[in-house]
């Protein structure tokens, strides 16, 4: 088989858009989050195929939109359709209910339902069948995330022979986390299924190691340096840690566009006075805005002097908002900035500007442009893109990024980013008063530093360091068609 019949075959919980109704048809919006920034530059004009959910409960009839999207994203889509109980049980149920909150160290969120279990590897065994009918014998099979752990091993029962690779975009949690999940051994032997498993860092694989050497028997682990194998059952398992990151010089192109000058100079107007702190986040309890709310509170209660010369722009992007803590933590949110608000408003200045929507791209981008310091305190996080995004975007090295050293982007970061606990609000706070009041000389000096790092280590490096360990290949073994 020649080199241009070799497909990416991208499989992950949502095809890379969000399907909504609009009236009495369906309308497709791109869709958000560090997979598909990561993704979709790479199967971009490949001639692969992603394989995932519409987003949307039932098999309707979507092929004209599947076909379009195709069209411009530039790559096939195959759906894997959902039922409502399914969504109930396999999508918010084990997934988010379980493995999100307790992946990130936050098990009292954790809803340990058994009638989750079956439904999820019920679901991994429909990915499964829809993978084998997509996928050629050459193919390289990428299987991603905490919603899919189960798939490789369905994948064998279906007989298919071929590489099989699993990343996690997520942090892996600690031994005394772990154990504490009902299905722990199943898991473990599921991930074992694949041929690479990778990790976002060393912490989580390190981590992945110790619960495989304490749940499973016959483990053995080999080797040293960034890819170990791991031996069981007599199989080898190649198991790594590959930092995610973006398309650096799109991001950076995209940023001296006219288009987001334009963007930066409406912000510029709508915020004519003082720096601007930017926190960009999906809706989610991981993200720690609330603790950031309260660092920025005591940072205006404790300098007086700088009202009306600092203004946060917190960016919420609507999610699972049919969870309900998601909504709970939408509405005590809001109650923040409200609060906030109204005790420090003055006439001409409102210290927090609040905005629930996604963004465009290039107004997202205008924000990156205009915001002098981007403040980033996830309490726990797989790799963080945002980080990397504000960087890229930084084109005039004058910003400054604070990032919580619970982000897996924080060992890459760390010379040049100002890093904090996130759970600490006198941490934060003096951290946006040291970024305050940061000169422009050691501002630029540690934005190359940040830029140097993330344009040198880009998505495709990613993606080629992940394809070398898994089958000895590199991105140009799957050219473009």
């Amino acid at each position: 088989m020649s080199n241009n019949s070799r497909k990416l075959i991208i499989a992950s919980n949502r095809l890379p858009f969000v399907l909504e109704r609009d009236g009495d048809s369906w309308k497709l919006i791109p869709g958000s989050g560090g997979l598909v920034t990561a993704m979709a530059p790479v199967l971009r004009d490949r001639g692969g195929t992603w394989i995932g959910w519409p987003g949307i409960a039932g098999k309707v009839d979507i092929s004209d939109h599947l076909a379009s999207a195709s069209t411009s994203a530039g790559f096939d889509m195959k759906p894997v359709y959902l039922e409502e109980e399914d969504v109930k049980q396999y999508y918010i149920g084990l997934s988010n209910e379980v493995l999100w909150p307790l992946f990130h160290d936050l098990q009292s969120y954790c809803n340990f339902n058994p009638s989750y279990w079956q439904a999820y590897i019920d679901i991994n065994a429909r990915f499964a069948r829809v993978i084998s009918e997509n996928a050629g014998p050459e193919d390289f099979i990428w299987v991603h995330d905490y919603h899919l752990l189960a798939t490789a091993s369905e994948l064998k029962k279906l007989g298919m022979q071929t590489s099989i690779a699993f990343f996690l975009h997520i942090p892996f949690p600690p031994l005394d986390i772990f154990a504490k999940l009902p299905w722990r051994t199943e898991i473990l032997h599921s991930m074992l299924a694949y041929d690479i498993v990778g990790f976002q860092t060393l912490r989580d694989r390190r981590n992945f190691l110790q619960c495989l050497r304490t749940f499973v028997d016959d483990i053995s682990i080999e080797g040293k340096g960034q890819v170990l194998t791991a031996r069981s059952g007599g199989r080898s398992i190649r198991i790594g840690y590959f930092p995610i990151s973006i398309d650096y010089d799109e991001f950076s192109h995209m940023a001296e566009s006219r288009e987001v000058a334009d963007a930066a100079w409406y912000i510029h107007e709508d915020i004519p006075k003082g720096k601007i702190v930017l926190g960009v986040d999906r809706l989610d309890y991981t993200k720690g805005i609330p603790y950031r709310f309260r660092a920025f509170e005591k940072f205006l209660e404790e300098h007086p002097d700088l009202h009306r010369k600092i203004t946060l722009v917190q960016v919420v992007v609507p999610s699972r908002r049919n969870i309900p803590v998601y909504e709970d933590l939408k509405i005590e949110i809001e109650r923040m900035v409200g609060e906030i608000n109204g005790r420090f408003t003055r006439s001409g200045w409102v210290p927090i500007h609040y905005i629930f929507r996604s963004l465009s791209r290039p107004e997202l981008l205008g924000y990156y442009r205009t915001a002098e310091i981007a403040l980033i305190t996830p309490l726990k996080d797989g790799m963080n893109l945002v980080a990397k995004e504000y960087c890229a975007s930084n084109i005039e090295q004058s910003g400054v990024l604070i990032l919580s050293e619970f982000a897996g982007a924080a060992p890459q970061m760390k010379k040049g980013a100002i890093l904090v606990n996130p759970y600490s609000i006198e941490e934060v706070s003096k951290a946006i008063f040291d970024a305050w009041r940061m000169d422009l000389r050691e501002r630029r000096m540690r934005m190359k530093k940040l830029q140097g790092s993330v344009a040198k280590n880009d998505i495709y490096w990613w993606v080629n360091s992940f394809l070398n360990v898994s089958i000895d290949r590199k991105l140009d073994d799957f050219p473009p068609v």
